[in-house]
């Protein structure tokens, strides 16, 4: 029996030539865009290892926190990990098949026992022809690929969200700011109100106008603090936190950029990681064509083994050979869909690029409407509504204006105000689109244009 099992050795050797265990190979990992290059780079000489941002956060303490711990990102890292799993189960070969088989036994006599028996031990291995095991093993391994392109679109797109909700909350803590300084300006006309009525020189009725400004002016202010706690809430989510662990974000709201020609811009949406995953793709769905066709070749199965003639009290070799034949199905759907993939996979590729160039677009034009408003905002209208607010105070307190024509003008001052903080949120907003969209800064942009 020592000698069967000896063969059986020398046939799985015979038929399992070369390497048959599996490959592991790691996903491609695409370079880091430049715009998240930097941020990373000032992270690493930061030495930044803070987990939760408290205190007072910076930009680059935000954008640190969400790209370690933002729950998406980690999402996306775990299915790079299970492709690059599939991609190593793709690339064993069959498994073999031991067959027993126990013949002439328990029949009528003289077969009636196991006297003339005849014991057949086998073992069987599918032999895979056209290169399918390395083409099944390629097509694998771009997909692992494009889920690490996906998890580099992620994090473009955590960085945006990052910058856009900084920048909102920046914002709010400066209307909140805005708001008291309209409360405390509420107030103090309410005393100098109520000191005239009481020497006689106003009507009572005044006296009730600055108290409903004043409420007024207060429910704004729990208006504005809602929306910084709810911008607060956001920026927190975006590293994992369901409350806000810091007091304050600390930023310039009025770094503002010339912004560089549309050309400049747009010849960087091929850089976009959407851009380059579908080039990925195509590159996969190439391959799926090349397995389907290489599928269409029938796979040997060849068998060998041991049968024992009890009748006789020998034994003999025994081998064999089975092909299916192709006659009816050829994999004749799966190449046309394989196909089809392939060519809609080029199709993808242009409508992704033309989507992002019209993003971009869009972006940029309200990028440069923004622009041109936090210009005329900045130069003219704040400097002359602060004039006007100054002019009528000083007239007032000389009793040449009204109550009504003070107020009027503080309206005026402070919508202003609230508007070019607004204009300048926007201005953040559609910057980090654009952004995200090339993948750089506005401003290296500028310099290498």
């Amino acid at each position: 029996m020592k000698y069967v099992l000896l063969s059986f050795i020398l046939f799985i050797l015979l038929i399992f030539p070369g390497n048959s265990s599996g490959q592991k190979r790691l996903a491609n990992q695409p370079e880091a865009p430049p715009l998240l290059k930097t941020t990373l780079q000032d992270a690493k000489v930061k030495n930044k290892s803070l987990q939760l941002p408290s205190g007072s956060v910076t930009l680059i303490d935000a954008l640190t926190a969400a790209l370690r711990n933002n729950p998406m990102l980690a999402v996306y890292s775990f299915e790079i990990r299970a492709r690059e799993a599939q991609t190593l189960q793709a690339s064993f070969r069959p498994n073999p098949e031991v067959g027993i088989e126990l013949e002439n036994f328990a029949g009528s006599a003289p077969l009636r026992g196991f006297g003339e028996s005849e014991l057949t031990l086998s073992v069987g291995q599918l032999i895979e022809l056209g290169g399918k095991r390395s083409k099944r093993t390629e097509v694998a391994a771009l997909n692992s690929d494009l889920a690490a392109w996906d998890y580099e679109i992620a994090r473009l797109l955590v960085f945006s969200e990052v910058v856009k909700s900084f920048n909102a909350v920046l914002v709010a803590q400066k209307k909140v700011e805005l708001q008291s300084e309209i409360i405390v300006i509420a107030e103090q006309f309410l005393q100098r109100i109520e000191y005239r009525v009481k020497a006689g020189n106003l009507s009572p009725a005044e006296t009730a106008r600055a108290r409903v400004e004043l409420s007024s002016n207060q429910i704004l202010l729990q208006t504005a603090q809602r929306e910084l706690n709810s911008t607060r809430h956001r920026l927190a989510a975006a590293w994992g936190s369901e409350q806000p662990s810091f007091d304050k974000v600390s930023g310039d709201l009025h770094a503002i950029v010339s912004i560089p020609p549309f050309k400049s811009i747009i010849k960087l949406i091929s850089q976009n990681p959407q851009v380059a995953r579908r080039a990925v793709e195509i590159q996969m769905r190439e391959k799926e064509l090349q397995l389907a066709k290489a599928n269409r070749l029938p796979d040997p199965t060849i068998a060998g083994g041991y049968r024992r003639l009890n009748d006789a009290g020998a034994g003999a070799f025994v081998m064999s050979l089975s092909i299916p034949l192709q006659i009816f199905n050829r994999n004749q759907g799966n190449i046309e869909s394989a196909k089809v993939k392939s060519r809609q996979a080029a199709y993808q590729k242009q409508v992704v690029e033309l989507e992002l160039k019209v993003r971009l677009a869009k972006s940029y034009n309200r990028l440069v409407s923004v622009h041109q408003e936090i210009q005329i905002l900045k130069t003219n209208i704040l400097v002359q509504a602060e004039k006007a607010y100054q002019t009528i105070n000083q007239g007032y307190n000389m009793g040449k204006f009204s109550f009504l024509d003070l107020l009027d003008a503080q309206r005026t001052l402070f919508d202003v105000r609230s508007r070019y903080l607004d204009a300048l949120r926007e201005y953040h907003f559609q910057r980090a689109e654009i952004e995200q969209l090339v993948g750089q800064d506005l401003s290296s942009i500028q310099k290498n244009n």
